[in-house]
């Protein structure tokens, strides 16, 4: 099976937005570089930066998020978000109303399910949890194989917790990578087990 990673950019104090579910300045290394990251053309990040995501996005079959963040995004439309295969929703409610059947999303009950039919749909390639609350809950039920975390330079005091409300110590491998990238560092951790 894939590798199971939590991933998503974050402040320097460990916050992936503020207390209004606004991501400020986190996503601005994005589009402040020359190299494109995707066809849209939108996402521009330094030559460093797009190997480093473009070989990890690549590799993305299955991506894991939240009914929170499916209802903030209004479900990407229905089309899975950086070129992905498929999304697996964690929620106890049923799909909105008038969701299209055929578009590649599931909505799964618990993180536990939730990963399980995300590694099926994935085969060898990676599951990606959505770092906050979801990708909280897969490190604690120790479901995580790797944390990925794009570390920008920016303290926002409070605001939603990468890990979500995880309270509990968790010990990860010393870095299996370190990217300086324009206005952002690219860190991946694997998982201690």
């Amino acid at each position: 099976m894939g590798r199971v990673v939590v991933y998503g950019s974050v402040s320097v104090d460990g916050f992936i937005a503020d207390e209004h579910d606004q991501p400020g300045p986190l996503f601005d290394w994005l589009t402040s570089g020359d190299v494109p990251l995707d066809e849209s053309g939108l996402l521009k990040v330094s030559q460093t930066s797009a190997e480093y995501v473009r070989a990890y996005w690549d590799r993305i079959a299955v991506t894991i998020a939240g009914r929170h963040v499916f209802d903030l995004t209004d479900g990407w439309d229905g089309t899975p978000p950086s070129g992905v295969d498929h999304v697996i929703v964690v929620t106890h409610r049923p799909p909105p109303e008038g969701w299209d059947p055929a578009a590649p999303f599931d909505f799964v009950e618990g993180i536990e399910a939730a990963v399980a039919a995300a590694q099926e749909l994935a085969g060898d390639r990676f599951v990606e949890v959505a770092a906050g609350d979801v990708g909280g809950q897969a490190l604690a039920a120790g479901l995580v194989d790797e944390v990925r975390m794009d570390v920008v330079p920016v303290v926002f005091g409070s605001g939603k917790r990468y890990f979500g409300s995880v309270d509990v110590q968790h010990l990860l491998e010393d870095p299996a990578e370190v990217i300086q990238g324009h206005r952002v560092l690219h860190l991946r951790y694997p998982v201690r087990r």
